[in-house]
This record gives C-alpha cells, sequence and structure tokens, in this order.
C-alpha cells in the first residue's frame, strides 16, 4: 500500500487529498539522510492510513439508507473519508508521536519535539530537495529553528496557552542572548498575532513567520509581506496598506525583534526597563513601537498573561515529570 500523500495545491487549507509522486521521493530522499523530519511525516501518514481505515470499518458497520447506493456516491464518501483521515491525522497525543520516536530512533536520529517545529508537510520536504538543503539556517546551534524554517504552510499555533508554549523555546533561547525576558517578548508576539490567530501571511499564503508587527523599512534588504493593517493617525484608527519584513522561521522573528530592541538607540529606555512589564511596555510606547495610543496598557496584560500561561505549562511538564517517576 502506498503512502497517500499531500498535494500541493490543498495544502494551504491543510486537507491534503492526492497523490504527489514528487513529493514521495522527496519524502524518501529525506529518510535517507536521516532527516528528523522524514521521520514525522511517514509517521503522520502512517496515522493517517490507520484512521482511514477505522473510518471504513465504521461506515462498513453502519447501516445504509440506500439514498446514496451508487458509484457517484460511494466515490464522494470515499473521497470523504480521506479527507477526514488527513485531517485528523499528527494532533497533539495521538499515534503519530508515538510512531515519530520509534522511526527516529530506527533511523538513528532525534526525534523533533513537537513545542519546537511547525509540522512538516511533504510539500516542504520536496522543497527541500529541489534545493538540495534541508532547511534555512537560523543561527549556529539551532537545530530546532533550522527544522521549522522548512514549512511556511503549516497551521500556525492558536490560542494563549498553545502559542506560549509552541515559541517558550525559541523566546527563551533569545533571552537569554538579548537581555529581554522570554514572557516579554512571548506576550508582545502575542498581542501583535492575537495568539496566533492572525499572523502575516505572504501573498501566496505562506506565513511570514513576522510576530511582532515589524515594518520593512527603507533599510531592510530581506522578504517582505505586503498587507493591509491598522494605523493610528491623529488617534483615529485607519485602514493602511503596508510592507513588513518576512522571515525564514518563527526564531528569526524572536531574533529580529531583539536586535532592534537592543540596537536601536530609539528603545534604549526601554531596555533599562526590563525589570518591570508595566515599565518595558510604557517605554516602548514612547519610543513610538505603536501608534495605538491604548498600546501600553495591551501589551502590559499580554505580557502578564503570557507569564501566567508559560507558568501553568512549565508545572503541568513537572507534574507529568513526577507521575512518571512515581
Amino acid at each position: 500500500m502506498s503512502l497517500s500523500l499531500p498535494s500541493t495545491a490543498s495544502l494551504a487549507a491543510n486537507n491534503a487529498l492526492a497523490v504527489d509522486a514528487r513529493s514521495l521521493n522527496a519524502l524518501k530522499t529525506a529518510a535517507g539522510e536521516n532527516n528528523p523530519q522524514a521521520a514525522r511525516e511517514t509517521a503522520r501518514q502512517l496515522e493517517s492510513l490507520f484512521m482511514r481505515e477505522m473510518i471504513k470499518s465504521m461506515r462498513e458497520a453502519t447501516m445504509k439508507s440506500g439514498l446514496l447506493d451508487s458509484a457517484q456516491g460511494n466515490l464522494s464518501t470515499d473521497l470523504l473519508d480521506q479527507q477526514l483521515s488527513v485531517a485528523m491525522a499528527g494532533q497533539p497525543g495521538g499515534l503519530t508521536e508515538a510512531i515519530t520516536k520509534q522511526l527516529a530512533r530506527s533511523m538513528g536520529v532525534e526525534a523533533a519535539e513537537d513545542a519546537e517545529i511547525a509540522v512538516p508537510s511533504t510539500l516542504s520536504l520536496s522543497r527541500s530537495a529541489w534545493r538540495g538543503s534541508s532547511g534555512i539556517s537560523t543561527g549556529a546551534g539551532s537545530r530546532s529553528a533550522q527544522l521549522q524554517s522548512i514549512n511556511a504552510y503549516a497551521p500556525a499555533p492558536k490560542g494563549r496557552d498553545n502559542f506560549v508554549g509552541f515559541h517558550a523555546s525559541a523566546a527563551e533561547r533569545v533571552a537569554r542572548d538579548s537581555g529581554i525576558p522570554a514572557h516579554y517578548m512571548l506576550g508582545q508576539a502575542g498581542h501583535e498575532t492575537g495568539w496566533g490567530k492572525s499572523e502575516i501571511r505572504n501573498s501566496d499564503g505562506s506565513n511570514s513567520f513576522n510576530l511582532f508587527g515589524i515594518k520593512a523599512g527603507k533599510g531592510w534588504t530581506g522578504k517582505v509581506a505586503e498587507v493591509t493593517t491598522t494605523e493610528y493617525i491623529n488617534g483615529a484608527p485607519k485602514k493602511i496598506t503596508a510592507k513588513f519584513r518576512a522571515y525564514g522561521s518563527y526564531e528569526e522573528s524572536f531574533r529580529d525583534y531583539a536586535r532592534l530592541i537592543g540596537s536601536n538607540p530609539r528603545y534604549e529606555k526601554a531596555m533599562g526597563q526590563t525589570g518591570s512589564a508595566t515599565a518595558y511596555a510604557a517605554e516602548l510606547q514612547k519610543a513610538g513601537y505603536a501608534t495605538d495610543p491604548a498600546y501600553a496598557q495591551k501589551l502590559g496584560r499580554a505580557i502578564q498573561s503570557a507569564a501566567q500561561a508559560a507558568s501553568s505549562t512549565a508545572q503541568a511538564k513537572l507534574n507529568r515529570t513526577n507521575e512518571n517517576q512515581t
């Protein structure tokens, strides 16, 4: 039985249906190179096949009404089941996690952790094979950020706890290098994106990985995403089209933000207030980081919320560790 791989046309909606031989060859190539991404994607495909068989068995055990008993009706049902199986595979706590670990051990590589990378797609693996590389480097020693940068079409983590848990590792790494507390950056990224619900996208639907709403000024030579945004002009909100910086991974976004705040004299006072979230947010607003007149209050609340989420996540991990040891 061959693996059912996502087609490029449907990846943006995260509902793959068609068999893509090119992607399958890319997945084989990645597996041959002991790429941890290949283990994850193969595990997701295996879970998808299992889910499809389970759905098929459930349908066979269900009494049919006779209204759709035709070749066309059966085909539609089969396509729906295939789409459901793809959509259901790879969810947190599912079979994919267990299968990934086993496959990674057999490949002799370390399994990539869900909290650090986006779920890979065969499209991303295919593009990597065409380029002859395994991803975009985002800093020495940062393997998780390199893996994450491969897939710009993966769904972004949504909801405060999911958002904080997903980005915590990158934020902590950048915090160690920059001196900006991780929960400050997580809170600001959460505020700017609605905790992952409204991230800036490129024109082709791929993620720009811009978590902080940093615009592409005259000195920016990297990629650009052009979108409609709300600016406050003379205190009144107004819709405008603006160009924003685009990155290769979320960690690049964290690092660019830290570089901007840490090196630009405009934010020098903010860097001197990293001991107080309220003062830090106030100094960012005074320096003109955003045009929203209530930005400091909103950011202060978001930072406090991120700190609470990070604390809850850390406590949950500690509880699981204690349970496993008993």
